[in-house]
C-alpha cells in the first residue's frame, strides 16, 4: 500500500518531446498537475447568469503555454503568452495540441463532458476569467 509520502514524492508529470517542422525543431510537452488542469478547465467555462457554454477561444494556445516546458520542467510561456502563441501556425499548435491532450487524457468528450456538467452544476463554481 502506498503511503502519503510514496504518492508526493512520485514524479508523475511526464514529458514528451514533439517535433514541429514549421518552427525547424522540436519542443517538450509536459503533463498537467491536477490544480493545473482544474485551472484550465475552469478558463475554459464563460457564465452568463445560470447558462454555461465552453469557451473554445484559443483553446488550442491555452493548453500550449501550460505544457510547452524547457529542458529542465520550466515553462516556457505565461499565460499572458496565449494571445500570441494563438497566432502562430494553426498546423504546428495543432501538433503540439494533440500531444499535450493525449498526456493529459483530454479528450473532445471531455470538453462536452464538461459543457454538460457546468450547466447543471453550481453557479458559484464559475471562474472570473
Amino acid at each position: 500500500m502506498l503511503s502519503r509520502s510514496d504518492i508526493l514524492a512520485f514524479s508523475d508529470l511526464p514529458t514528451e518531446d514533439v517535433a514541429v517542422p514549421e518552427w525547424s525543431g522540436s519542443v517538450r510537452v509536459r503533463t498537467l498537475s491536477g490544480a493545473e488542469r482544474d485551472a484550465f478547465e475552469a478558463a475554459s467555462l464563460q457564465a452568463r447568469g445560470k447558462d454555461r457554454t465552453v469557451n473554445l477561444a484559443n483553446l488550442r494556445a491555452r493548453l500550449c503555454v501550460l505544457c510547452l516546458v524547457d529542458e529542465q520542467g520550466a515553462r516556457l510561456f505565461s499565460d499572458l503568452d496565449a494571445e500570441a502563441l494563438g497566432r502562430k501556425s494553426a498546423k504546428a499548435l495543432a501538433r503540439v495540441y494533440d500531444v499535450a491532450a493525449r498526456l493529459n487524457g483530454l479528450t473532445e468528450a471531455d470538453a462536452e463532458e464538461l459543457a454538460k456538467n457546468s450547466a447543471s452544476g453550481p453557479a458559484a463554481a464559475s471562474s472570473s476569467s
